[in-house]
């Protein structure tokens, strides 16, 4: 997101206007794409991921809450593009702006930063921003279904469960991306090249393997993303997640593999399952390690600094003066934390 609308765009005329239909358009696209792929649950038809949420989640997160209207605007559109305009869709739009609002001032509250470098931020963004907030999304648009008569009141616990787990999975999914492209060095290093180059053969013929043998071996995906978290922390394991996670989607949407012969609520409990384990599993393995490695050169830094203190107190000279920490943000965008 930040590489779409860059964080200088505030101190332009009309920068505000900017980054609202910038994060209108994006949600649009979004939903665009998640809806290449539907379940139907009860004679209501749902999306496995959801991805708006997601982005509209990172957006809020990283551009701040001021720009809220663009996600309104993206799900009014959204929903306009598969339904044609009542009252009720007002409804629905609160709901789908109100679920990531939600999140993001929870994660703010839990002072959540933004570079994923702490376990406490995964767990934050997992429980807080995926798992909470989307309730919000989740009991107003399949309330709504049952007050409208578009639903049987019996039915509303086996479609609220699918809406709910489907924008849950976007956050989990689409906001970690979003939050590490916005925090990423451009160019990237090419360190491990060779390595990532194999990770990435690697992934393109064991994920569509385990997705669409007819012997259930999704399984077989869970030492790639080991691999991919341990060599390459949270851009690997989110890359590897996503991979898994649409390929899976479409085997599922599709009725081939290991979810052939399945009616549709066990299709949509089984790929809901899968997804959200494995999304889970590479997001918190990835910020584990990322956590560790940070730790691990702050403890590096320290002792470097002690020694320097030392060689100089032993000649007899003064030591050499700290440098200040930057509290501030090279990008020019808001601080680890988020906006004021």
């Amino acid at each position: 997101m930040a590489a779409v609308v860059g964080f200088e765009v505030l101190r332009r005329p009309g920068g505000y206007a900017v980054q609202v239909l910038a994060v209108a358009a994006c949600y649009y696209a979004a939903a665009r794409l998640g809806l290449l792929r539907e379940l139907t649950v009860e004679g209501a038809v749902v999306t496995p991921v959801w991805p708006p949420t997601g982005v509209a989640v990172a957006a809020l997160l990283i551009l701040g809450l001021r720009c809220w209207p663009g996600v309104t605007i993206g799900a009014f559109f959204a929903v306009l593009s598969v339904t044609d305009l009542r009252p009720d869709v007002l409804i629905t739009v609160a709901g789908q702006t109100g679920a990531p609002v939600c999140a993001a001032l929870l994660l703010r509250r839990a002072h959540f930063h933004t570079d994923l470098g702490r376990l406490r931020d995964g767990v934050a963004l997992v429980f807080l921003g995926a798992l909470t907030a989307t309730l919000i999304s989740a009991t107003v648009g399949v309330g709504l279904l049952v007050v409208t008569d578009k639903l049987d009141a019996a039915s509303f616990w086996p479609v609220w469960l699918a809406w709910w787990v489907g924008d849950a999975m976007g956050v989990l999914i689409v906001t970690p991306l979003l939050l590490i492209v916005s925090h990423a060095r451009w160019p990237p290093p090419l360190a491990r090249w060779k390595e990532a180059t194999a990770l990435v053969v690697v992934a393109c013929w064991l994920v569509p393997v385990a997705a669409y043998s007819s012997i259930s071996v999704l399984f077989l995906v869970y030492p790639l993303l080991i691999w991919a978290a341990l060599r390459f922390q949270l851009l690997g394991g989110v890359l590897c997640a996503l991979l898994t996670s649409v390929l899976a989607t479409v085997a599922a949407t599709d009725g081939v593999g290991p979810f052939a012969g399945l009616s549709r609520i066990e299709v949509m409990a089984k790929l809901q399952a899968f997804n959200g384990s494995m999304a889970l599993t590479a997001l918190l393995l990835s910020a584990v390690i990322t956590e560790q490695r940070n730790t691990r050169r702050s403890v590096e830094k320290a002792c470097q600094e002690l020694v320097e203190v030392l060689e100089h107190l032993t000649a007899g000279e003064a030591p050499p003066p700290r440098p200040q920490p930057d509290t501030g943000n090279t990008q020019g965008g808001p601080r680890p934390n988020g906006p004021p």
